[in-house]
């Protein structure tokens, strides 16, 4: 069984909580279209995979510097 973890322990990559979900959903869905995961785990959901890549440093989070309006 994978390694459980909290959204903390990613959560200081980033000053952005939104900006951390929004990456996992969209690499989640890449993964579920079809994409390799980066690096092999056994995690079985793709928005676990993609939040296990993020904790590994395998995806950076973006934020904009300024809000969308």
């Amino acid at each position: 069984m994978s390694e459980r973890f909290g959204l903390e322990q990613i959560r200081q990559q980033t000053e952005s909580k939104y900006a951390l979900v929004v990456a996992a959903a969209k690499r989640g869905r890449a993964i579920m279209d079809g994409e390799p995961p980066f690096r092999e785990g056994l995690a079985m959901k793709p928005v676990t995979i993609a939040l296990e890549e993020l904790k590994a440093g395998d995806i950076k989070i973006w934020v904009p510097s300024v809000g969308i309006k």
